[in-house]
């Protein structure tokens, strides 16, 4: 028999290599690369066990070569995740064969968010594999989650196992319509002599599970750790292994949770889920404008309100802003929910071509609710709530905007104005400021709210401060 082989692997990026390095050339970290010990046949009986449940289940066919022409265009029917938010985020449903990777900070509801969309799923066997937790833990949260005049779904299959090849053997012989696990990290294969969360487990297990989830058609559900630099722990070829990769966000000091696609093969990346945190689970959040306007800001200056686009939901997003005089030498350029770089892009501009001097002045940015937003139109309300906190002068209710500022001071036309138009006025809004050349095409007898076009940044903040 071979001997097995010695390989060292960087433990924060991936990055293999045949003998240890002091630094890693692949993301640049010192003392990351660990020595690990790979099996000759490592991976060969994980890829087995996947084979032998295929054979059992429910694709028997060999693939064969088949002409571009004779293959079907058609999008296969979608399971149906009983969830607006989820749905949307995966781009309409869980595809079948398909494998997705859940990701979130420890305590943020991943597991909760996973326990709570499969108690509502009918019709549908569902074997829910925990490497984390107990079967009476899972119990206990599956009660709390579903309302008491309700009974627990059948269907739903609880196994606590970190075997690969005993969880393939229960899948043998469940045969169940989608399988969730909880969480990858925990996982091991005998074929590899290393601990559980390790590269080389991680890989092997996730290829093993991606080749069963595509000859058998059963979608499959990873849940995943991250590390302290907010990325997926592990290697990075476990986000180019599965099909989708969703982010789960937010603080856990807050209620709002943000679920993000950072990658989807089969839909949008730039779609977004919003949830409450509540006692009895997560809430969806249908209208995203309620957690992120305040209730009342008359009278207070540096608030300023944009209408903003993410993925397809038009929703109007609250800018707090709040200049001061800088108590050191350097000044601070703090944004939270707000690109950094164009923040100082932004204040560059006010500075030039508006004739305000902030180089002596702090300057942070929030964006309320806790949300990130990367839709250029918010660059309009990012200097108008500057310029408000500078002068301390309150910007009126019922005014909104929305508009790209380029470097010359030129307010940029948007994308979508009139769903941004339609959602201000929704929610009450009597004025709002768009780029003049997104005048064209619209129809102003539509709309009950005031329009205001502008081409420059000195004519909107002279509609708004006078």
């Amino acid at each position: 028999m071979a001997k097995d082989k010695i390989a060292y692997v960087c433990s924060n990026c991936g990055q293999e290599s045949a003998k240890w390095i002091g630094k890693c050339p692949s993301c640049g970290q010192w003392n990351t690369f660990k020595e690990i010990r790979i099996a000759n046949d490592s991976g060969q009986t994980a890829a087995r066990n996947a084979a032998s449940v295929v054979r059992a289940g429910k694709s028997n066919d060999k693939n064969r070569p088949m002409r571009l022409q004779d293959i079907s265009s058609k999008d296969e029917p979608r399971i149906d995740m009983c969830d607006t938010e989820l749905n949307r985020v995966l781009g309409g449903g869980l595809v079948p064969g398909s494998i997705v990777l859940l990701g979130g900070e420890p305590g943020i509801g991943k597991s909760t968010l996973t326990l709570q969309t499969i108690l509502n799923i009918p019709d549908k066997k569902i074997l829910y594999v925990s490497g984390e937790e107990s079967a009476h833990q899972l119990k206990m949260r599956a009660e709390r989650l579903k309302p008491k005049d309700e009974n627990l779904s059948e269907q739903v299959l609880i196994l606590t196992e970190t075997s690969l090849e005993n969880i393939f053997t229960h899948i043998k012989e469940e045969q169940p319509d989608l399988v969730i696990i909880d969480s990858i990290q925990t996982i091991s294969t005998e074929d590899v002599d290393s601990s559980p969360g390790s590269v080389t487990q991680v890989r092997e297990c996730a290829s093993a599970l991606l080749r069963f989830a595509k000859s058998s058609g059963t979608p499959v559900i990873l849940i995943g750790h991250i590390n302290k630099e907010g990325t997926l722990a592990g290697p990075k070829i476990l986000e180019h292994i599965v099909d989708t990769v969703i982010q789960f966000e937010g603080d856990q000091h807050y209620m709002y949770r943000i679920l993000r696609s950072m990658k989807n093969r089969f839909g949008s990346t730039s779609e977004l889920g919003i949830y409450e945190m509540q006692q009895n689970g997560l809430r969806q959040v249908s209208n995203p404008s309620e957690l992120l306007l305040s209730e009342d800001h008359e009278g207070l200056s540096g608030i300023a309100i944009s209408s903003a686009i993410e993925g397809v939901r038009p929703f109007l997003v609250e800018t707090q802003a709040l200049v001061s005089t800088a108590a050191y030498g350097t000044p601070q350029r703090v944004a939270t929910g707000f690109d950094q770089r164009r923040l100082n892009m932004l204040l560059a501009v006010l500075e030039k071509r508006v004739g305000f001097k902030l180089i002596q002045k702090d300057v942070f940015i929030n964006i309320a609710g806790g949300l990130r937003v990367t839709d250029m139109a918010m660059d309009l309300s990012i200097i108008a709530a500057v310029l408000s906190s500078n002068v301390d002068t309150p910007i009126e209710q019922g005014w909104c905007m929305c508009g790209e500022v380029g470097l010359s001071g030129e307010v940029r036309p948007v994308n979508r104005i009139e769903q941004r138009i339609a959602e201000a006025e929704k929610l009450g809004f009597s004025h709002i400021i768009i780029p003049k050349y997104n005048l064209q095409g619209i129809n102003h007898r539509k709309f009950n709210i005031e329009i205001i076009p502008v081409r420059k940044v000195e004519e909107a903040l002279r509609a708004l401060f006078g």
